[in-house]
């Protein structure tokens, strides 16, 4: 049914119970997971004429290697999870804005044929203002995607 499933992560707790549902799904078609972590690029915060480093005073290269090696920690318990089920998995980092574009981008890319990712169920004002990952991704591309919750 499925060979190549996307699985988009972002280490939250949501994000590992969707794992779970991604690499039964992988184990239950034969198919290979590509698990990805998107990472949101370095933006300085500017206040009129002063530019202050976001996050609390990172450097864009500080900011780089903690944001890599926090993806390649997640990503490696995606892909030890995935190997205990026997499942190939493949993982990739990605640096680009907005994230849900990045998840279709990838998902193209990639091959995949479907996407299995977390939603954090957020609504009203809060879903208003962080928005919904999934929903755009739903929305926006044309890949099946199963949203776990």
């Amino acid at each position: 049914m499925y060979r190549r499933i996307l699985f988009p992560t972002d280490g939250s707790a949501a994000s590992t119970r969707a794992a779970k549902t991604a690499i039964g799904l992988a184990q239950a078609c034969g198919a290979q997971l590509v698990a990805l972590h998107v990472i949101e690029p370095f933006m300085p915060t500017t206040y009129a004429d002063a530019i202050v480093p976001y996050p609390e005073l990172y450097s864009a290269d500080e900011y780089e290697r903690i944001t890599q090696k926090s993806a390649q920690r997640m990503l490696a318990k995606v892909q030890a999870r995935a190997g205990a089920a026997n499942i190939g998995c493949e993982i990739e980092v990605v640096t680009a804005a907005p994230v849900w574009k990045a998840i279709i981008a990838a998902a193209r890319r990639k091959r995949c044929d479907a996407i299995v990712m977390a939603s954090h169920g957020r609504h009203g004002l809060e879903g208003l203002v962080l928005g919904s990952e999934a929903h755009k991704v739903l929305t926006h591309g044309k890949t099946p995607v199963l949203v776990c919750r």
